[in-house]
């Protein structure tokens, strides 16, 4: 094959699934909603099962579920008929993947299930199977054909799952107003988890290393401030303590292109009154989004009195891990 005609099956494959996908819109139905409200009902856990592929896309979907607001996990329904059914309890509820709806490790745990009361959800390839005959609801994940060209290996059918699971996250995450400071309670590592947790407070500069200058001052006298603070800025104070302006590397070159005497100069003259600031309890993540709008470099941080409390630049959101 060459190069062109690698891309060309790649690109029918990406095609063929997204129309599946796509098509899986068209039918969702009352079984959707009704499964929507039954996983809000459960006063459990969402106990999700499948085989095979079906099993690794379900797996992926507790973990959704769990990151999202719904705590879930997967059971291997082999396994579950040699000790693991004990996981399920009668106040869980079990969503189970299976393409054909025949798949005989599935069905022969049902009986338990059913003696334990336990809702049950199911995700098929169509409505006529004994496992959607047995289900509360049924979700049809059916697609016309799979990727593979001997309409064999699950491609086409495990993303529509994939993509359903995703859709009952969602659903569920909205209805229950989950939030980000939420959904950063389960992602504590990586980089997820510093966008999520990570706080003005946590990385700024405070105390003696914030750089403060008086609105009294001279702009020479700010100068200094700006050099041994390093940060690229300074702040202007009134006399009370409270913010009045900023005086920026960007304020300095302005100054100059304007012929100001730096030696005669107040920083009153040449500073940027009534800044942009935040707040020391606010995610930096979302500073980092307002300094980026704004194309600013740095920022100061003020209590509920306007008084200066911190100070950032870019370099230490780099620092932190979020640019």
């Amino acid at each position: 094959m060459t190069d062109d005609d690698f891309t060309s099956e790649g690109r029918k494959v990406l095609q063929l699934e997204a129309e599946a996908v796509s098509a899986l819109a068209d039918r969702l139905a009352e079984s959707f909603a009704g499964a929507c409200r039954q996983i809000l009902a459960c006063k459990g856990r969402v106990v999700v099962v499948g085989m095979g592929k079906s099993g690794h896309i379900g797996s992926k979907i507790a973990a959704t579920l769990a990151s999202t607001g719904t705590p879930s996990f997967f059971v291997h329904p082999g396994e579950a008929s040699h000790g693991d059914l004990g996981m399920i309890t009668p106040d869980d509820l079990v969503i189970a993947i299976s393409n054909s709806g025949q798949t005989p490790e599935i069905l022969s745990i049902l009986p338990m299930i059913k003696r334990l009361a336990v809702p049950l959800i199911s995700m098929t390839g169509s409505n006529d199977n004994p496992l959607c005959k047995q289900s509360d609801y049924c979700l049809d994940v059916g697609v016309e054909k799979e990727a593979c060209p001997h309409n064999l290996a699950p491609t086409a059918s495990t993303t529509a799952a994939l993509a359903m699971g995703d859709a009952l996250a969602v659903a569920l995450l909205k209805a229950r107003n989950f939030s980000a400071r939420d959904f950063a309670r389960s992602h504590p590592g990586g980089a997820l988890g510093r966008r999520l947790l990570l706080y003005v407070r946590d990385i700024m500069q405070s105390g003696s290393h914030i750089p403060l200058v008086k609105i009294s001052d001279s702009l020479q006298l700010a100068l200094l401030e700006m050099s041994s603070k390093g940060l690229g800025m300074t702040g202007v104070i009134d006399d009370d303590g409270k913010l009045v302006g900023i005086f920026t590397d960007g304020d300095l070159r302005r100054t100059l292109n304007k012929g100001v005497d730096l030696y005669s100069a107040k920083v009153d003259e040449v500073m940027t009154a009534n800044p942009t600031v935040t707040r020391e309890d606010c995610l930096a993540a979302d500073v980092v989004n307002l300094l980026q709008r704004l194309s600013i470099n740095s920022i100061l941080a003020v209590d509920e009195n306007h008084r200066p409390v911190g100070a950032l630049n870019m370099h230490d959101l780099l620092r932190a891990g979020l640019l």
